[in-house]
């Protein structure tokens, strides 16, 4: 049986076979190449890594002619979510790309590059596909002429699970001035999207999901790679040891700590993706990750070229013994430059034990902590000092101008504590009502014992992270429903009966005048301002969760909570307009950079074809689906209306209070 918790074997290192006569090519499909334990057998491990190096670029007829044209500087990536709180304002409707990029200067030392993250969990609440959740947002070029302003990549995410459709893509690259493309899902990219973007622009890069083929390295610049397990004694990246400026970014969405993952992309020169937002869910990374990021953001900046070099030495110079510190050894430009990690806890001692002289300049440049240089019996440089649990470190022997002495001192954090963030759920406003107002029904208050059902996908429900620190979610776990139990105490109120109509909304917009902050997608279905002929009974759609704010207090009432619309579904209280619809609830959270919505009830429309698309079809009162909120008009849907309600005399709820 799979345990979610360790690696499938298909996520383990490779092991490499050290016979001088053995076949390599059983390594061409390595995540990574796994360590031997035995020091003594490292000098074999190198000379049989190199070896393969030469014989796959023979077998697949490798020319890495483009890594010479397209930028291969891009270290860190940020995943964000379009409507994430740091690059979306709420309030006033308007992107703020700075704010965005100054918290993660603050947090990790910046990013190379961002993905936008669009359309998934949302998308299959109606008939928009991924690129109209790209085309909904009229401003969107102009957001990625700002972060390309930061000198920060932007890439467009695809989704191959859905129909592929490469002319659509190369419009959207085309149109928002993208750098590239992000798939996820996938392997490798189509040869025909490589085609249509190299015939957009020379140098748009296209990164893979996971083990890219070997023969697709030459026109994969990147790579993420989740889900690469590495060996005790750190291991080489298959990707990047075939080409040393494949970038290669790692990430671990669900943990906690991301220390693994940092430790190999250090010792490979390679990159890693922030993905702090998760769907909509939180995953944020404590400060001695984000510590350790930034120190080797400082590197990645002042030596990128060793970092790429040719000549690289995996397993450098180690003291011996059971020291826990491990280095990778880079030369460039007549310079060495040393990548540490410490995979034990706290520890003072040597690191490395070289041939490069002693009167040599050394540095650490990750921190800018002081290191002790000395000479063992053997006339070797020994080079060391205290290094925290986890802690890396960068040794540049014969330093450059601004190297060294002249950077600032800047320590590691020790917090590795989870930074986690409570999904609050928005105080429902009050609208009383003397009685039960015409076509409303009432709901007595009190104690209700609620079970509450949800299809778990990746977003949770509520605040939680619904895989903590799990390996790889897989079906059936990952799309199951889950159960939740609630008691909650209500007081007395009435819900409308069906939902609010198209013919009830023109009058509020006839007699208020009203026009929301973002119109794009408001009301789209109407014509010079009226439903469409014969549709005017129809629940109306097109409508956020501000546009059914607005109505309701117009009318004097307020929306019902999710738990208010489960009580009085589950007490047959509710009827369903046609076609029947999604209904936004008063049970809005947020987290401080994700903010979505409780729907109730299911609608007619069905996405079908995914598992990954939102649910629909008619929902039983005791579903719930959580809705991310978006910007821009981009959440209003033909699929989801409302209906609004009022708190009833506090006499009618039976000693309880509303919640």
């Amino acid at each position: 049986m799979f345990n979610p918790y360790v690696p499938r074997p298909i996520d383990l290192p490779a092991t490499v076979p050290l016979d001088p006569a053995a076949d390599l090519s059983v390594l061409d499909e390595a995540k990574i190449f796994a360590a031997p334990s035995d020091p003594g057998d490292w000098p074999a491990w190198r000379q049989q890594l190199a070896r393969w190096r030469t014989e796959a670029r023979e077998r697949v007829g490798y020319d890495g002619a483009r890594y010479d044209t397209e930028r291969t500087d891009t270290f860190v990536v940020g995943l964000v979510w379009f409507w994430d709180e740091l690059l979306y304002d709420h309030e006033t409707g308007r992107f703020t790309v700075d704010v965005y990029l100054d918290t993660a200067e603050r947090d990790f030392g910046g990013f190379d590059g961002v993905v936008l993250w669009h359309a998934y969990p949302n998308e299959g609440i109606d008939g928009r596909d991924q690129f109209d959740f790209y085309t909904d947002v009229p401003e969107l070029p102009d957001v990625v002429a700002a972060f390309q302003a930061r000198g920060v990549r932007v890439f467009a995410a695809y989704y191959p699970w859905e129909e592929s459709e490469p002319e659509r893509l190369a419009q959207v690259v085309k149109w928002v001035g993208a750098d590239g493309v992000f798939l996820d899902s996938s392997k490798e990219g189509s040869r025909e999207v490589r085609t249509m973007l190299d015939e957009l622009s020379p140098g748009l890069s296209m990164e893979g999901e996971s083990r890219l083929p070997l023969a697709r390295i030459h026109d994969h610049s990147m790579s993420w790679a989740q889900w690469f397990a590495d060996s005790p004694v750190p291991g080489v990246l298959r990707a990047t040891w075939f080409e040393r400026r494949h970038m290669l970014h790692h990430t671990r969405r669900w943990n906690h700590s991301h220390l693994e993952e940092l430790h190999s992309a250090w010792l490979n020169g390679s990159g890693m993706l922030v993905w702090e937002n998760v769907f909509g869910v939180w995953v944020g990374w404590s400060e001695r990750d984000r510590s350790i990021l930034r120190a080797m953001r400082r590197v990645q900046a002042s030596h990128r070229a060793w970092l790429q070099s040719e000549h690289w030495t995996p397993l450098a110079d180690h003291p011996g013994g059971d020291v826990p510190v491990y280095a990778s050894r880079w030369e460039h430009d007549g310079e060495t430059l040393w990548t540490l990690v410490n995979k034990g806890d706290h520890y003072d001692g040597p690191w490395l034990v070289t041939d490069v002289s002693a009167d040599a300049a050394f540095s650490e440049v990750a921190t800018g902590a002081p290191v002790q240089v000395t000479t063992d019996d053997a006339g070797r440089t020994v080079i060391g000092g205290p290094l925290p649990a986890g802690g890396i470190a960068a040794v540049v022997a014969g330093a450059r101008t601004g190297d060294g002495a002249n950077l600032p001192t800047t320590p590691l954090a020790g917090d590795a504590s989870f930074p986690a963030r409570a999904a609050i759920r928005r105080p429902a406003p009050t609208a009383p009502a003397g009685s039960v107002p015409e076509g409303m029904a009432e709901v007595p208050g009190g104690r209700y014992d609620l079970v509450v059902r949800h299809r778990v996908r990746e977003t949770g429900l509520y605040g939680e992270i619904p895989y903590v620190d799990e390996w790889k979610p897989l079906p059936p776990r990952l799309h199951h429903t889950g159960t939740l139990h609630r008691v909650v105490r209500l007081g007395a109120v009435a819900i409308g009966r069906v939902e609010v109509t198209n013919a009830e909304y023109a009058a509020f917009v006839d007699a208020t005048g009203y026009v929301p902050m973002r119109t794009e997608r408001f009301l789209e279905h109407f014509a010079a301002g009226s439903p469409p002929p014969g549709r005017e009974q129809e629940p109306v759609t097109y409508v956020d969760l501000d546009d059914a704010r607005a109505y309701a207090r117009w009318a004097g009432f307020r929306l019902p909570t999710e738990d208010e619309w489960q009580v009085a579904g589950e007490s047959g209280l509710l009827e369903r307009g046609e076609p029947a619809v999604w209904n936004l609830t008063e049970s809005e959270h947020a987290d401080g950079r994700t903010r979505f919505v409780i729907l109730k009830g299911g609608a007619a429309w069905r996405a079908d074809g995914s598992d990954w698309y939102f649910d629909g079809g008619l929902r039983e009162p005791d579903f719930s689906a959580k809705y991310l909120r978006c910007g821009a008009g981009v959440d209003r849907s033909p699929s989801v209306g409302f209906r609004c309600a009022v708190d009833l005399p506090s006499h009618r709820a039976d000693g309880g209070d509303h919640e």
